[in-house]
């Protein structure tokens, strides 16, 4: 008796470090998408993270064999949705990926880890190509930004995640990440507030140790589990430390207001970044964003101080528009609205994954 034939195994994605003849292939499966709910910025980085020999930095794509995804309605001349042909992501290949070296094959994923201190890591950037979902791109790119982060010593590794993105929260859960925190940025316009606080006063030259006391021991923390904008790397969020807080100081990104008995609040300037503008508005040009990674405050009066200094600060460092980093809370989101200072629509979810043990 003859035995049936078993059916061929789909392949099994290669990951490997992507070099910058993968920027087109990267570029064809990630100009749209999140189609017109937001733009997706990898197109324009992913040349940079390609050609960077950072050893903080690891960047790493998915390969298929091209016949893989060669039947996708993704690529089945110019679809609606990302307007590319077939081959568009098809690259000759190093004999370290899908394909031995001078054939093609395809990049259908990518991703970014980042060492952000000597324990904590950061995974960003994961796009899969529509025409190979299914695959289990997803996992084995998580997988291999975990190895490079244990391997380099981190003992967590975090990642942010749109809370409307669905399927990225469940790729995340899949591959071992857990619940970390959430949260919004406000975003007080730079200048004079609407609001104007009695009784508060800017200092000026604030100290951090008492910024510190204020941080250990508020809800801000509690909630955000110590975490704040990373210094270094943008969209990406760290523990503040006291050492963190000395340095702002030193270099006048560290605001405070206090009343007659003690401290009332505090925030950090991370950065002030660029952001494409608006073509339709007058000018057109980018947008000069003051970003402050942490904030604390003791009360709802005292967020009123806080944003004030905060629009001031701003104004003084030329930013056309603020984002400061406020818990997902009631308490913090209306006392925010409280005090008349608009926030973003939706919040923010960040997740964690625990590198001490076996995932």
């Amino acid at each position: 008796m003859t035995g049936r034939a078993s059916e061929p195994a789909d392949p099994v994605p290669v990951v490997r470090e992507a070099r910058p003849a993968d920027a087109d292939a990267v570029a064809a499966f990630t100009r749209d998408t999140w189609g017109e709910r937001q733009d997706d910025y990898i197109s324009r980085v992913f040349p940079d993270w390609a050609a960077s020999d950072d050893p903080d930095r690891g960047t790493f794509v998915a390969t298929l064999p091209p016949e893989a995804i060669a039947s996708s309605d993704a690529v089945e001349g110019s679809h609606e949705r990302d307007e590319r042909e077939a081959g568009d992501t098809l690259v000759e290949g190093d004999g370290t990926g899908a394909a031995t070296r001078g054939e093609p094959e395809a990049v259908v994923g990518c991703i970014q880890g980042a060492l952000l201190s000597e324990w904590e890591a950061w995974g960003q950037g994961i796009r899969v190509d529509p025409a190979a979902r299914g695959f289990g791109v997803g996992t084995a790119l998580s997988e291999a930004a975990l190895d490079w982060a244990r391997a380099r010593g981190a003992t967590v590794c975090r990642n942010m995640v749109f809370s409307w993105n669905v399927m990225g929260l469940g790729q995340s859960r899949a591959v071992g990440f857990e619940p970390a925190t959430e949260f919004r940025f406000a975003e007080p316009e730079p200048g004079d507030s609407d609001f104007d606080p009695t009784g508060f006063d800017d200092l000026p030259d604030p100290d951090p140790n008492v910024a510190w006391a204020l941080w250990a021991d508020s809800d801000a923390r509690d909630h955000l589990d110590g975490l704040a904008l990373d210094d270094a790397e943008s969209w990406a969020c760290s523990e503040l430390t006291r050492e963190r807080l000395r340095a702002a100081a030193e270099e006048d990104r560290l605001t405070a207001v206090a009343d007659a008995d003690a401290l009332a609040g505090f925030a950090v300037r991370t950065r002030v970044s660029e952001r494409p503008g608006d073509e339709e508005c007058v000018g057109g040009g980018p947008e000069r964003v003051a970003e402050y990674g942490a904030a604390a405050w003791r009360d709802v009066d005292a967020a009123g101080a806080i944003y004030k200094s905060i629009a001031t600060d701003a104004a003084a460092v030329g930013a056309d528009a603020t984002r400061v980093l406020i818990p997902e809370t009631v308490e913090h989101v209306s006392d925010t609205g409280a005090n008349r200072v608009p926030v973003a629509g939706e919040p923010d979810f960040v997740m964690r994954a625990d590198l001490t043990g076996d995932l």
